[in-house]
């Protein structure tokens, strides 16, 4: 049993469902909820990142069984694949249940972005079009914090285009490290039509424009602060794209490090992640 715990924890893609579930408390606590509502939209969204990832790793086993992905256990054998179907399943339905404990205009907003995400899952993810799951999920997670709000108030449409702005960003700086091995498996979304260079392109003009838009979006003259972030989502990508260019040196040319332009995306995400928890003081 322990085993099987470990394995759906491993499967269920930890590191972003703790940080999203951990930013919905947070935005939760930023526009006023009590602790009892609070906790129902944490819950809806744990929920929703289980079944996402869940689903992920159930869709995708053959794929990352082909490429040896040692970190997802059904691909190593440590977790069937029908376990962890099921347990998607219990989430996916969990998700509107949790949620239906605010509101029903709260609770079809949590649940159309897990409909959005699953859809990413398959059969989006490799298309043309992959990228629009992200936005449309990330968009209905600050919708569904505002929405579970007694009243069910009306978001801010700043608030929205900026998150879902912020989503699309992440689609093209998360597939950046895994491009080579996407490429192995057929999987052929936005991302890998345009290519490395492209979506770096895509990803730093888009987690600008998140930025800008958590800036202006408010009432009232932009903080100091905020014109910082703004400063800093410019300038960080581009000093890591040319920290992750090649260079002649003595010995020969040092190879590119896609990886310095991945971490300055990241760096500007996290910037506007804070931007959108800070931005829930002015709903």
């Amino acid at each position: 049993m322990s085993r099987i715990v470990l394995g759906l924890l491993r499967a269920s893609h930890p590191e972003p469902a703790v940080a999203v579930s951990t930013v919905a408390g947070l935005l939760a606590w930023g526009v006023g909820h009590d602790l009892a509502t609070a906790v129902a939209v944490v819950a809806a969204v744990a929920a929703s990142q289980l079944a996402t990832g869940w689903s992920n790793d159930y869709l995708d086993a053959v794929r990352d069984r082909a490429v040896g992905r040692a970190d997802k256990p059904v691909a190593t054998g440590g977790l069937s694949r029908r376990t962890v179907g099921v347990a998607a399943l219990v989430a996916v339905v969990a998700t509107p249940a949790a949620a239906l404990a605010t509101n029903p205009a709260a609770a079809a907003c949590a649940t159309l972005g897990l409909i959005s995400a699953l859809l990413y899952n398959w059969p989006l993810k490799s298309t043309a079009v992959s990228v629009l799951p992200y936005a449309v999920s990330f968009g209905a997670l600050p919708a569904f914090v505002v929405l579970a709000l007694p009243g069910a108030p009306a978001p801010p449409l700043w608030l929205l285009g900026a998150a879902a702005l912020l989503g699309a960003g992440a689609h093209f700086a998360n597939v950046l490290p895994d491009l080579a091995d996407d490429a192995r498996t057929g999987v052929r979304g936005l991302p890998h039509r345009l290519g490395g260079e492209g979506s770096r392109i895509a990803a730093t003009a888009l987690l600008l424009a998140a930025t800008v838009t958590l800036v202006a979006g408010p009432p009232g003259p932009p903080s100091w602060t905020g014109l910082a972030a703004v400063g800093a989502a410019a300038v960080v990508p581009l000093l890591a794209w040319r920290a992750s260019r090649p260079r002649v040196r003595a010995g020969g040319v040092r190879p590119a490090r896609p990886v310095a332009v991945f971490r300055g995306v990241m760096t500007v995400a996290l910037i506007d992640v804070a931007l959108l928890v800070g931005s829930g003081h002015v709903v």
